[in-house]
């Protein structure tokens, strides 16, 4: 569309001002064609006619536009947009710099900021251009990459007025190179460029009123860099010195910074011999009036001059030479000349600063004074000498110490240049050009000529590298290439530099003796007034001239320009100086060829045809001529460079911070070429979208079929074709849409404008519901009051007395209907929530008891399938163990069979000897076989007293049954008796009461006599038990007796043992054999012949006792009988009322009694019953036993047979007899363990029953008393119930103790049966191991032969250690360190098992106690682990499984070391294997030094692959789709540094690298412990990398991309839980990044916004929050910025608050490694070292 057509309401405008340059104005009107006048409001509210003239007022771009980073991002570029988006950045926002397309512009914020330091370089290291905020490190960056990726020379071109800070850009540029560059050698030449730096500040650079440090020179630095682009040297060109200023400054200006310097430290012992005074003093350093700088210490910059002279290498000498000279310079200045009439001028050879400079530069005094006042004049004849006046002779003096100070800068910078030299060709380099920026003053010189035709050259190669840049950029999109109309100033420069250019007039003029300045200016009229438009005249002078330049025209006066071209000097005074004994001075002025100014070793390009013209060798090269030749070399090096354009901009004449001069601004814009970059831009398509922003951006523009297409890019094409119709407006590239200038702006504003449509219509819909809603509540009050005033109306027109009661009757009766009915409703609706909650209680109550029965059962059925499964694993492992140790046993059986093999030869020999022992042999078979035949009788016995003791058992069981019986019987007639008795003392009361107490006397008779019956027979009871103790101690006695026998069994056993492997050797020996074996029989029929005595032994006193217990119930029975008759006779003269109720309680207590003897008996029988059972049980398994034995010796005899018949297996024979007699050993032992336990079980029996026949007795008692009691206590049975019952609760307790008792026993028995199952399942495996032998023995006899004679395997005891040879030990590191592979060993070894094979050899140099070997291999496994750690630097597995093995092998240090502390925690047998003869506190140092090394290393593994995902994944990825909305790019974007297929991380990224990370830390075994603090290292990278990526992005800053963060900080919490590392403090690393995504959300606009902030945000410093609000963006039009006034309310809060004041945080910060100690569990002597590692010549010791 047409660019008017954008002149509509509401839109704003640009209009020029005097004062402000531009002001803002908002159109009320919109235009039509043919308008005169726009109708316009500005910001104030003031309305005005802004009148058309020749074209329409600029339009203001839309606010989401303003603060852009790079200004063709802007929709209408022109200059007020430019100035108005730097006003803002600047001034509000606190921002610098700012891109221009390929331009940086860098406002002085005289100010120090926390933007320089090394973690901000590091944070835009690597960075692509437009991916960070606009910086100086940006650019540097840009340059080094293309640099290291292209191989090209590149080249910085900073520029600017003095004061805008070009040197100080210049400065960050080469430390930035210097950081990022960093070389490996030890030369430090990073340190040496940077040094250069105050040194050519303190020669070259001065205070001026527009700047403290000025630069008053031009420098070109180029940082030579090798093939691995790190830092090798440099060299310095320096162009036009300000050499005036040595002898004249202006008004609060002051010379260059080295003489000020000098002159404060006048007093140090090294420049006494200068004889320097105050600067005050000397008239070269007061003549501006100033000599001091606030805030500047003079001294101390001396120092540093002095000491970066040394960094350089100049020699302290060569120093104080430098500084004499000087001295003499200030010393000149001071020198009088006097004025001798008005042609004459002289010198006093007395001078005192005269003879100090003669002395200072060894030059003669007299000729010094003559020749300053005099001139020689060559004639053709004759020589003449001439005075010259005053003025003259005082210009000679100046011009000598101007030459002289040029000489000394020279020389200063030829020895920086020897110092950084490259010692070869570079590989590349990258050229920093400080140059002043177009000048333009009231008085304009040559100096200013010079630096404009600089600035014009400089200015055509800028032009021609856009110019190429904008044709690269559209054939790589694909867009027709149309020709632009920019400024070409190659006019103005051929004016300059042409032949008979204003140059080659001016060295013309001056080759003239008579040439004056006005001869050269008429010239100039003459060739080009009227015939250039570009060389103009003053109107009002004569004595100037004006030339337009591309900035703007520049008036020069030409006063001396021929004495500044000539830079003449007199020939006597140079003869002086050449003459001089001080060899620096006099090198300054010898006799040179005349050549360049530079000789380069770079060989460059011309960039067009430019020879310099020839000159007369007679005559000395002008100024002007050599400035053209450096800047014709200069410009060689450029175009063959690629450059990058800073230009820096003074905001203000004043230096007050951050105050924005529009006025300035506008002008150094203008001068510095960028608003003719904003030209050229405005001429093609400066606004360029992708499509995925234009899509995201506009879609709200797009109908819904345009939305269904599946295709983004189509789609936008659609939406453009219907927007806007002229196709001229944009066009469609690969991967963007490019955009004429303003067409932006109008879909901006169709935006806006369908935006305000559906804000319009949401309001009239809003207002339209809300008027009506307020309409209907006026109708309805209306008619509220209308009835109301009607009712009344009406009231007042009928009311009478009987309708008042009427109608009060009627509300009466109505109140008490309404009350009974809602009564009613509430009574139901009570019954209803009442049936409600209990049916929903008890639903609840189900639901939960379901539940718990659930749970319980499901834990049920855990539990029996977690043992089900513990059962199945164990049965898998112990098969697998079992057929390990198989494997092994056999290799260990062929290994000794080829070992016996060897030694047949030897055996064969001692079999004559054996011969004649054989004879004493059969002596000891016959004894052994009478001793078998002795235990035999001895099991027989046993058996038949088992047998014995089961039949009393029983007999015993059938009296307790018997006894029950008559118990029961006697409960009966009891009953029976009392019931009669009571009836005959109903019928006889008072026979009974006379008798009464007879019957209690005669009771009291027969008490005492059973009382002493009963203490006679315990005490007949107490020798009995004694005698039974004397029994059972006797029977102890024959089984440590039987013991005995069968130890010497064994003994002989091992002697028959002994004998058969002798005997075994000769055939005719099998018959002994035959005899040995029947005797073992005879010995197994006497042992059992032993065990049935013991039996029978055992069942006799078993006997007696149950005869003893039935004996006394017998008497207890006779007793109470005589209890009973008795009891019938004894009658007592009583009251029948007491005697009814003593008998009514003896009743009820012979009950009681009985009934309690009744169930005891129940449970004795019972318990006897179970005793009887476990009897039998033991006796089946005792029998088993003895069968299990008999089979075994019929298998012994099978195989006695067997090898009868095979004579050549009787090795193997030997080794069978020998396994079953230690069988035949295990089973006595058994058997008499067995006898000993049924031993004392009838010691208990036996105790039990004596205490069980106690208290039947004492209830005996109780029962007479009971009985004779019972007549007397029956009345009292009613009243006594709750006495009854405390009684019977006792009762109860008694009864569960004996419950207890019966438990118990029933427990002791289960143990007995357990044991047996043990032993039965060991004589289980026993018989499989000889199956397995057997079928061994089988395999292997196939390949005997008949004389070999293998020993049987022994099996081993490890102790934990490695053996190996000395010369084993390079290949011990070689397998085990070097060669192995960390995935392998991770998944078929346990974790930590090199460390213990390691720390097991290490044991074994230790046990050996040889200190060489211990030394020796300590020294080589920290070689080894460091020479796989340095050949594996970037293998995260490798570094990973080497640091949990070094781990491990340090906590085994420590956990063998001997120290208490360390031993806390081991085992008996670890404690064993501890280290004894050396302490290794020492090594174990070394080894945590080692550790830490390769924590590190680990470290920065991790950041190297973690660092590319952090900020793509935490900032640029939309983990929350649709947030977030896209933001128009500039130029930079399409910076050739940026990748197009890179590749893009996510928030899913960084977790899936944490991950493996974890894992691969996991499965090496690390300590949890260290996996923790490398989480925390992680989460800190991440956390300080995205902020610092934050601090630096204004793009970032904004209150949707706080969401963003937010959220996937949660996401990092969440996989911190999943690791379970939430004790590992790692989200507390996040904080800072937390309070900037909360900071980014919450609300920023009052005071109580700013309290909260500085309350919240305690993680962060000052300078971070202010950089944020700064730096906060809105997005969309409803977001504000965050207003200046609301920052400053912010700082002052913060203004207490210590801490920090950088700005970034260090993401290179490690946090403190620890290495807590960890015991291992691992047994040493169980590692098996598998086969894989290949260390089989290791030896288990």
């Amino acid at each position: 569309m047409a660019l008017s057509e954008l002149y509509t309401k509401y839109n704003r405008v640009w209009i020029p001002d005097s004062e402000e340059v531009w002001k803002s104005a908002e159109i009320l009107k919109n235009y039509k064609s043919g308008d005169s006048e726009l109708e316009l409001q500005l910001e104030d509210g003031t309305e005005l006619k802004y009148p058309l003239d020749a074209q329409l007022p600029h339009l203001r771009n839309p606010d989401i536009l303003v603060g852009e980073n790079d200004l063709t991002a802007l929709s209408y570029l022109h200059e007020p947009a430019v100035l108005h988006n730097l006003n803002v950045r600047f001034v509000e926002s606190k921002i610098i710099y700012t891109y221009c397309g390929i331009i940086l512009v860098a406002v002085n914020p005289y100010k120090q900021l926390p933007i320089y330091g090394d973690a901000v370089i590091h944070a835009y290291s690597g960075q692509n251009m437009g991916d960070m905020d606009p910086h100086i490190f940006a650019v540097a960056e840009e340059a080094y990459k293309q640099m290291a990726r292209n191989n090209k020379n590149q080249s910085i071109i900073v520029s600017g007025e003095s004061g805008a800070g070009k040197t100080v850009s210049a400065r960050y540029t080469m430390r930035y190179f210097a950081v990022v560059s960093k070389s490996g050698n030890n030369t430090r030449v990073e340190d040496k460029v940077l040094a250069s730096n105050p040194v050519t500040e303190a020669f070259g650079n001065a205070k001026t009123t527009r700047n403290d440090n000025s630069s008053r020179f031009g420098k070109y630095t180029e940082i030579s860099f090798d093939k691995r682009h790190q830092i090798i040297g440099a060299n310095m060109r320096t162009y036009l010195l300000e050499k005036s200023r040595v002898v004249f400054q202006s008004e609060d200006e002051r010379n260059y910074h080295i003489f000020y310097q000098m002159c404060a430290c006048a007093d140090q012992p090294e420049f006494k011999h200068l004889r320097l005074m105050s600067a005050d003093e000397f008239r070269y350093t007061c003549t501006g009036g100033q000599t001091d700088i606030d805030g500047v210490d003079d001294r101390a910059d001396m120092a540093e001059t002095r000491r970066t002279f040394s960094l350089l290498g100049l020699k302290e000498a060569l120093q104080m030479d430098v500084f004499k000279v000087l001295a003499a310079i200030l010393h000149l200045g001071n020198v009088e000349i006097r004025a001798v009439g008005s042609d004459k001028s002289s010198v006093s050879s007395d001078d005192q600063h005269l003879v100090v400079v003669s002395d200072l530069l060894a030059v003669n005094g007299e000729d010094l004074c003559h020749w300053l006042c005099h001139r020689r004049i060559v004639l053709r004849a004759e020589t003449v000498v001439k005075p010259v006046p005053r003025e003259h002779a005082a210009n000679a003096r100046d011009a000598l110490a101007k030459q002289i100070y040029a000489h000394v800068f020279d020389r200063v910078i030829n020895n920086i240049n020897s110092a950084l030299r490259v010692p070869g060709k570079p590989h590349t380099f990258i050229g920093v050009l400080d140059i002043y920026g177009f000048e333009t003053f009231e008085i304009n010189n040559f100096e200013q000529f010079c630096i404009n035709y600089a600035n014009e050259k400089l200015q055509q190669q800028f032009n021609l590298h856009v110019f190429k840049l904008e044709q690269e950029e559209y054939m790589k999109e694909d867009i027709p290439w149309t020709l632009i109309d920019f400024y070409d100033n190659q006019p103005v420069i051929d004016l300059i530099e042409a032949k008979m250019g204003i140059l080659d007039l001016l060295d013309e003029e001056c080759l003239f003796p008579q040439g004056t300045d006005q001869n050269w200016l008429q010239k100039l009229y003459n060739n080009y007034l009227d015939k250039n438009t570009l060389f103009e005249k003053p109107r009002m002078s004569n004595q100037a001239f004006v030339i337009q330049h591309f900035a703007d025209k520049v008036e020069y006066q030409c006063r001396g320009f021929l004495e500044k071209n000539r830079d003449t000097m007199y020939e006597e005074l140079v003869d002086i100086m050449r003459d001089s004994k001080f060899s620096i001075l006099a090198s300054f002025f010898q006799e040179e060829e005349l050549t360049t100014a530079f000789n380069k070793g770079i060989k460059v390009r011309p960039a067009r045809p430019g020879p310099l013209k020839p000159t007369n060798k007679q005559l000395k090269t002008t100024v002007g001529n050599k400035f053209r030749s450096s800047l014709y070399l200069l410009m060689e090096t450029l175009n063959a460079t690629t450059p990058h354009y800073v230009r820096c901009i003074k905001p203000n004449e004043e230096k007050r911070p951050f105050e924005y001069d529009s006025k300035r601004v506008v002008q150094q814009l203008r001068a510095c070429g960028v608003l003719e970059t904003i030209h050229i831009s405005a001429q093609s398509y400066p606004s360029r979208w992708t499509y995925i922003e234009f899509y995201s951006r506009y879609s709200i523009l797009m109908t819904q079929p345009e939305l269904e297409i599946n295709d983004k890019k189509q789609t936008c094409k659609t939406v453009l074709q219907r927007l806007i119709q002229d196709s001229n407006q944009y066009k469609f590239g690969r991967t963007k849409i490019f955009f004429r200038a303003g067409q932006v702006a109008y879909l901006e504003k169709l935006r806006s404008d369908r935006l305000r449509g559906a804000c319009i219509t949401i309001q009239k819909h809003v207002r339209g519901w809300s008027q009506r809603r307020k309409y209907l509540r006026m109708r309805h009050a209306a008619i509220v009051i209308q009835e109301y005033v009607r009712g009344k109306k009406k009231i007042r027109k009928a009311i009478t007395a009987a309708t008042l009661k009427q109608a009060w009757a009627a509300i009466v009766i109505q109140k008490h209907c309404r009350g009974l009915l809602v009564r009613r409703i509430f009574l139901l609706l009570q019954v209803a929530t009442v049936t409600i909650q209990a049916f929903t209680r008890g639903w609840l109550a189900r639901r939960d008891y379901r539940k718990m029965v659930a749970e319980q059962k499901a834990i049920v059925l855990q539990k029996y399938a977690r043992a089900w499964l513990a059962r199945r694993h164990f049965q898998s492992i112990r098969r697998l163990v079992l057929n390990v140790q198989l494997s092994y046993r056999v290799q260990q059986l062929r290994k000794k069979l080829d070992e016996q093999s060897k030694e047949n030869h030897c055996l064969l020999e001692r079999l004559t000897g054996l011969a004649t022992a054989h004879t004493h042999d059969v002596d000891k078979l016959q004894r052994l076989e009478a001793e078998l035949s002795r235990s035999a009788n001895e099991k027989t016995s046993l058996e038949e007293r088992e047998r014995r003791s089961k039949e009393d058992a029983n007999q015993v069981i059938i009296q307790l049954q018997a006894k029950n019986c008559s118990l029961l019987q006697e409960k009966q007639d009891i009953e029976k008796k009392l019931s009669d008795s009571a009836k005959e003392m109903k019928d006889n009361f008072d026979d009974l009461k006379k008798k009464l107490q007879e019957d209690l006397e005669r009771e009291e008779r027969q008490r005492k006599i059973v009382e002493n019956n009963s203490e006679i027979q315990k005490e007949d009871y107490d020798k009995q038990i004694q005698a039974m103790k004397e029994d059972n101690r006797r029977l102890r006695e024959e089984k440590i007796a039987l013991q005995q026998q069968i130890e010497e069994a064994g003994q002989v056993n091992d002697d028959m043992q002994a004998q058969v492997m002798q005997l075994t050797k000769h055939v005719k020996v099998i018959p002994e054999l035959r005899k040995e074996i029947h005797s073992l029989q005879l010995q197994r029929a006497d042992l059992d012949r032993k065990m049935r005595e013991q039996t029978q032994e055992v069942k006799v006193k078993m006997t007696e006792v149950a005869r003893q217990l039935l004996g006394g119930i017998r008497e207890e029975m006779h007793l109470s009988s005589l209890n009973e008759k008795a009891l019938e006779q004894t009658y007592e003269d009583e009251t029948l009322f007491s005697a009814f109720a003593d008998l009514g309680k003896a009743a009820r207590m012979v009950e009681s009694h009985s009934q309690a003897e009744r169930e005891h008996n129940v449970s004795e029988m019972e318990t006897l019953k179970f005793k009887a059972e476990h009897l039998e049980s033991e006796n089946s398994q005792l029998q088993k036993l003895f069968q299990e034995e008999n089979g075994i010796k019929d298998t012994i005899c099978m195989e006695v047979t067997r090898l009868t018949s095979e004579n050549l297996v009787l090795p193997q024979l030997r080794q069978q007899v020998s396994e079953l007699q230690r069988q035949k050993e295990e089973l006595e032992t058994r058997l008499n363990a067995q006898g000993t336990e049924m031993k004392e079980k009838m010691d208990e029996i036996s105790t039990e029953l004596n205490s069980t026949l106690n208290e039947e007795l004492y209830k005996c008692r109780l029962l007479e008393l009971q009985k004779a009691d019972c007549e007397r206590e029956k009345e009292e049975l009613d009243r006594r119930i709750e006495d009854m019952e405390e009684e019977n609760n006792q009762l109860k307790k008694q009864h569960q103790t004996e419950s207890e008792a019966k438990n118990r026993m029933r427990q002791e028995a289960s143990r007995l049966i357990a044991e047996n199952m043990d032993f039965e399942e060991q004589l289980d495996l026993k018989d499989r191991m000889i199956r397995k032998l057997q079928k061994q023995i089988k395999a292997l006899r196939a390949s005997e032969i008949a004389n070999q004679i293998p020993a049987p395997a022994v099996p081993k005891d490890y102790l934990g250690m490695l053996e190996y040879k000395r010369d084993e030990e390079s290949k011990l590191i070689q397998h085990i360190i070097l060669d192995l592979k960390p995935r392998g060993v991770a998944v078929n070894m346990i974790p930590g098992l090199v460390a213990h094979v390691l720390f097991m050899c290490v044991r074994h140099a230790d046990y050996l106690s040889d200190d060489s070997k211990l030394k020796s291999l300590m020294n080589a496994i920290v070689g080894g682990i460091k020479q796989i750690v340095m050949a594996h630097q970037e293998d995260f597995e490798m570094l990973s499984f080497w640091l949990a093995n070094t781990y491990h092998l340090i906590n085994c240090l420590k956990q063998y070391s001997g120290e208490e502390e360390f031993m806390k925690h081991n085992t008996p047998r670890q404690n064993k294997n501890c280290l004894q003869n050396f302490d290794l506190s020492e090594h174990r140092q070394v080894f945590s030094d080692l550790a830490i090394r390769i924590y590190h290393q680990f470290i920065t593994v991790i950041e190297k692959d973690l660092t590319p995902m952090i900020v793509p994944g935490m900032l640029e990825h939309e983990s929350l789709q649709g947030i977030s909305s896209m933001k128009p790019t500039g130029f930079r974007k399409r910076s050739a540094s940026t990748y197009e297929d890179a590749e893009a991380f996510t928030i899913s990224s960084i977790l899936q690298q944490l991950s493996q990370f974890h894992s691969a830390m996991s499965q090496h075994g690390a300590d949890p412990e260290l996996i923790k603090q490398v989480v925390k290292q992680q989460l800190f990278l991440v956390g300080a990398s995205t902020l610092n990526n934050i601090l630096l992005r204004k793009d970032m800053c904004s209150c949707r991309k706080g969401m963003q963060i937010r959220c996937n900080i949660s996401y990092l919490e969440e996989w911190i839980k999943e690791k379970d590392l939430l004790h590992s403090n790692a989200m507390d690393t996040m904080e800072p990044l937390s309070q900037v995504a909360w900071l980014l959300q919450v609300n920023k606009s009052t005071d109580e916004d700013a309290t909260e902030i500085s309350k919240r945000c305690t993680e962060l410093n000052a300078v971070q929050i202010v950089k944020i609000l700064n730096s906060y963006t809105p997005i969309d039009d409803f977001e504000k910025r965050v207003a200046p006034s609301f920052v400053r309310k912010v700082q002052s809060l913060l203004q207490g608050r210590g801490g920090s004041t950088q700005l970034m945080l260090d993401a290179q910060y490690r946090f403190q490694v620890t290495f807590p100690f960890s015991p291992s569990p691992q047994a040493l002597e169980l590692i098996q070292v598998p086969s894989s590692l290949k260390l089989g010549f290791l030896t288990k010791i």
